[in-house]
């Protein structure tokens, strides 16, 4: 009974020893910290690892609250070298927790004590003080309780208030049991939405025998035929009746039960960004110490909540970048202050939320991207045409092509070019991206944008030129209603009136940057004001559907590129819809000028495919993501194309060999299950029927490789999902036709 109180107190105690060490951090980068504060939590932190039997922290933690003892009464100044000891111990403290199995860890390094015991002039390695000369506690000491654990030779532990009831109880599960359970409890929601059919169809019914009984009351009911009838059908419309009931109250219990259970599993899934990233700040202080280098970490943002399969992927790219930053970005104390910034070099981890995305980014203070070498090294890998002039953009694309290093020598810490690589193939594994940025007023921040995964939100669907989407609740300012002729006009845009103090906006017509036509007959306009990093923006939709809360799935590859595409969703009866992303409609809004609102004569405003008349026109998707296809037949469709679909190259084969329909064009993807791209093209080829059909191969193998077998089988056009665009697509198929 006593171990497994102590695995509670300790699971407590992992729990506690963070916030400690985390508000003391902080309180070390304030402009005018609360040194009380400090001090009372260096003491709260000795009295809890000694209430779990930690000598380690315990004497580590003694010497910490001597330290801060002494600065908060004036004793001493927390200067450089005294802040980079409280640093190093505070890391010991953190690698000793997180090394404990089963209450025992390994031996915790002597140097994080020795640095402390030489500011406080104690000889090195030196036991704690005794308790009769402990500074005094900031308030009375609890009552001492009865030891807890074996604890030989030592007084009863004193047990914090915090700790004598812990509150929570923690479970490890496997990742892939939460992954299990997630689809799982989508699998279920699928199933009671298919019930809810079953209960609407039993209404429906018991209303028909109603009228049935209603008419045959109407009738003669003197012959016993008739009136057997009418009590017949009276009879069962009842049953029916009380049946729809019962199943509707039964299907209402059972979504509630439904719902709580995917709260629940959503909630497991999603964990505070600390958890996993949390050691890196640990890991790089280490090895700036190794270097020989000061470094001033800070992190921002770790409490947000998000996928632990995300986090994981991103653990050893921004790793990766951090060493990076330690790198390039690290100066001598003497250039620094020249350059007038503080001598240590600075760096930020920082996790946050930006519209519809998740933004994880790594800055330092550092003297900023070296364009000029960046540009000399892309030239010397043939990376940049002779002739070009490029621009500060391209450049730092660059960087992240496998090998690309601008190091002037290999060291421990870069000169091999991985790091960036690294960041930008976790990124595009992630269904986002990864950019290179200079600050201002100078440093470097290497930024991932990503899709939030797995997260349950609040979605506002709206529908626009035949599309239903999803826009995130939390990015919606306010809607808006008007009559279209009421609405004003500047520089060939239509202006949503300013409202309040705010200012007027120009109206971006969703329809348009969906490659769709708007409805032409809308006297009203119904637009959503939207908040993001670019502003706010007026998106005008043809109409307002619903407001639902769905899980948000990473976005397809199809279309990642043009930025409008934050996730998908699945609605009721297995129906896909794309989740577009705030930031990118805002953006999209603003640099489109008349692009984004074009008048409805435009003949620019919808794709129109070349070739023969589109409406006689058939192209097969064959593609096994259901969202990809969705996507993908929804462009063809808009530019006025008939689309047939099929999950995989032998479903496509097996349908073209039945010649269901006539096809003029196959549009496939390159990896699917049974039959893939390249095997369907090697079949159409060697059968006389489609031995000219035009196919187009699209994929996310975008290799020189790939694509020179792909056009080696036969295949017409090669298309990267990558570097998808919508206009592209339409313009091959209408050479091809």
């Amino acid at each position: 009974m006593a171990t497994d109180i102590r695995q509670l107190l300790l699971a407590a105690f992992d729990v506690e020893h963070r916030e400690h060490i985390t508000a003391i951090r902080a309180a070390l980068r304030a402009d005018a910290p609360d040194w009380n504060d400090v001090f009372r939590r260096a003491h709260s932190l000795k009295g809890a690892s000694r209430a779990v039997d930690l000598p380690p922290v315990e004497a580590v933690s003694h010497r910490l609250e001597t330290l801060f003892e002494r600065v908060r009464t004036g004793g001493m100044a927390l200067d450089r070298e005294a802040a980079s000891a409280v640093e190093l111990a505070l890391d010991r403290i953190e690698a000793y927790v997180a090394g404990l199995d089963g209450g025992t860890g390994p031996d915790m390094p002597g140097d994080g004590l020795d640095a402390l015991g030489r500011l406080l002039g104690l000889t090195p390695s030196a036991p704690p003080a005794p308790a009769a000369a402990e500074p005094p506690p900031p308030s009375p000491a609890p009552p001492p309780q009865p030891a807890l654990a074996p604890a030989p030779k030592k007084p009863a532990p004193e047990r914090p208030a915090e700790l004598q009831e812990p509150a929570t109880a923690f479970l490890r599960v496997p990742a892939e049991t939460v992954a299990a359970l997630l689809r799982a409890s989508a699998d279920l929601s699928t199933t009671l939405s298919a019930k809810a059919s079953v209960a609407e169809g039993m209404g429906r019914i018991a209303a028909a025998l109603r009228d049935l009984q209603a008419k045959a009351d109407s009738l003669d009911q003197t012959g016993p035929g008739q009136r057997a009838v009418a009590a017949g059908l009276a009879t069962l419309a009842r049953e029916a009746a009380e049946h729809a009931r019962r199943q509707s109250a039964s299907l209402g219990a059972v979504e509630g039960a439904a719902a709580r259970v995917r709260a629940e599993t959503e909630r497991l899934a999603l964990v505070p960004a600390e958890t996993v990233l949390g050691p890196l700040a640990r890991t790089i202080r280490d090895t700036a110490r190794e270097q020989g280098r000061e470094v001033d970490l800070a992190v921002a943002g770790l409490d947000i909540p998000v996928e632990r399969a995300t986090l994981q992927a991103l653990k050893d790219p921004l790793l990766h970048a951090l060493r990076n930053a330690l790198s390039h970005a690290w100066q001598p104390p003497e250039a620094r202050r020249t350059a007038g910034k503080p001598d240590t070099l600075g760096l930020v981890l920082e996790v946050a939320l930006r519209g519809g995305r998740l933004r994880v980014a790594v800055h330092d203070d550092g003297p900023g991207p070296d364009l000029g070498r960046i540009e000399a090294v892309a030239r010397e890998r043939g990376l940049l045409a002779p002739e070009s002039t490029p621009d500060a953009e391209t450049l730092l694309r660059l960087v992240f092509e496998p090998g690309f290093s601008t190091a002037d020598a290999i060291d421990t810490l870069s000169g091999r070019g991985y790091g960036l690589s690294v960041a930008a193939d976790a990124a595009r594994s992630l269904q986002g991206s990864a950019r290179l940025e200079p600050r201002s007023p100078a440093g470097t921040s290497l930024v991932f944008s990503l899709p939030l995964s797995a997260a349950r939100r609040s979605l506002l669907l709206v529908e626009a030129g035949g599309h239903t989407c999803a826009l995130p609740s939390a990015a919606v300012e306010r809607l808006v209603r008007l009559p279209r002729a009421d609405l004003p006009h500047s520089m060939g845009r239509t202006v949503l009136p300013a409202e309040g103090d705010g200012e007027a906006l120009p109206i971006a017509d969703l329809a348009a940057m969906l490659g769709a036509a708007p409805d032409p007959d809308a006297a009203r306009l119904t637009a959503i004001v939207l908040r993001s990093e670019h502003g706010r923006a007026a998106i005008a939709v043809d109409r307002l559907s619903d407001v639902r809360s769905l899980l948000v799935l990473p976005a397809p590859e199809v279309g990642g590129d043009s930025g409008l595409i934050g996730g998908t969703a699945i609605l009721p009866g297995d129906r896909p819809v794309l989740v577009l992303d705030p930031d990118g409609l805002a953006a999209r809004a603003g640099a489109a000028g008349t692009q984004g609102q074009a008048p409805r004569s435009d003949p620019n405003t919808t794709p129109k495919p070349g070739g023969r008349a589109a409406g006689r026109t058939t192209i097969l998707v064959v593609d096994d993501s259901i969202t990809t296809r969705t996507l993908e037949k929804g462009i063809l469709e808009a530019a006025g194309y008939r689309v047939v679909v099929c999950v995989d190259g032998q479903d496509a084969l097996d349908r073209l060999r039945a010649e269901v329909e006539p096809v003029d064009l196959v549009l496939a993807d390159v990896e699917m299950p049974r039959l893939d791209g390249f095997g369907l093209l090697k079949a159409l080829r060697a059968d006389e029927r489609f031995a000219r059909l035009p196919t187009v191969l699209m994929t996310s193998r975008g290799d020189a490789e790939d694509v020179a077998r792909g056009l080696d089988l036969g295949a017409d056009a090669y298309l990267t999902k990558q570097s998808f665009d919508q206009r592209k697509l339409l313009d091959t198929i209408g050479q091809l036709l």
